[in-house]
């Protein structure tokens, strides 16, 4: 199933929040939805899923307006917003059934929750109260509940936020599992939650989309090259500035990331000079493999 985003625009007041923005997600792709705090990521979110209104523009689901499409046509969408509204002193299932409720006939709710628990592992936690889960599981229970009703499109906004790195790293695991039988859109402002599990980045900075491509389209046609160097002695930063073919410089002390446009290889070259010329040795100089947080860098700073 489809998505399609044509020229949405929603504005606060004065502030644009988002800006005559396109795009289009075929079914089966896990895409991040990518940008700094306040870019527009939550407020694009919100739009598609029609909890609120843009002030222009169409969302299409398989061409259908998602408008005038009907409540069959909202339900292909799960969404667990950025704050994951729970109710904590509800059990897991009986808040899934709850929630199941408002999709569908009673009678199909047993099917429906079995499948949602199963899904996103919550069969040993089903029976207990949502306010005794860890952050973990209780960002389980929100993916349950935003696919209880087996949605064609699933939209995550901010899912791992709060977590532990182990938590981190099964959310991730469960959201690649679903993006074998879904649509995912999962928004983000970490880079690197993104190269685990999506396979194509939309990058938007300040309500206006800056990149839309696959990860390694994107890397590929990356401009901008980082070396990473460390001295066994604090360096003023102004010398490393000086050195030729470095556009910029970030870190302190002994430790540094130079920024080079196009080829690395004469600036690196420069570097080891300099360090020779002042006597200084060398215990790192490296060309740092190019990554979705040094391209996000780019676009969004």
């Amino acid at each position: 199933m489809s998505l399609t985003i044509e020229h949405l625009t929603k504005s606060y007041g004065a502030n644009i929040a988002v800006n005559d923005i396109s795009f289009r997600i075929d079914s089966g792709e896990v895409v991040g939805f990518l940008g700094p705090n306040g870019a527009g990521k939550s407020t694009t979110m919100k739009i598609i899923t029609g909890c609120i209104s843009a002030d222009s523009g169409t969302v299409l689901i398989n061409g259908t307006d998602i408008a005038t499409g009907g409540t069959a046509l909202k339900h292909a969408i799960g969404y667990l917003p950025e704050n994951n509204p729970l109710y904590l002193n509800m059990y897991v299932r009986e808040y899934l059934e709850y929630a199941a409720m408002m999709y569908m006939p009673q009678s199909e709710t047993l099917s429906a929750v079995n499948y949602a628990v199963d899904a996103v592992g919550l069969g040993e936690h089903q029976y207990k109260k949502i306010g005794e889960l860890s952050k973990g599981y209780r960002q389980r229970t929100g993916i349950a509940r935003a696919m209880v009703h087996n949605p064609e499109i699933l939209i995550l906004d901010e899912p791992t936020t709060g977590l532990d790195p182990n938590q981190i790293v099964e959310i991730r695991n469960l959201i690649k599992e679903l993006g074998k039988e879904k649509t995912v859109i999962l928004s983000t402002h970490i880079m690197q939650e993104a190269e685990a599990v999506c396979n194509r980045a939309i990058i938007i900075r300040k309500g206006t989309i800056v990149a839309d491509d696959t990860l390694a389209a994107l890397k590929a046609h990356n401009t901008r090259r980082t070396i990473i160097v460390e001295f066994d002695q604090d360096i003023d930063p102004k010398k490393l500035s000086a050195i030729p073919g470095i556009d910029n410089v970030e870190g302190a002390g002994r430790q540094w990331q130079l920024t080079v446009s196009g080829d690395d290889t004469e600036a690196r070259r420069a570097v080891f000079q300099f360090a020779a010329q002042n006597n200084i040795p060398l215990l790192e100089l490296r060309r740092e493999n190019s990554s979705l947080e040094n391209i996000f860098h780019e676009l969004t700073f």
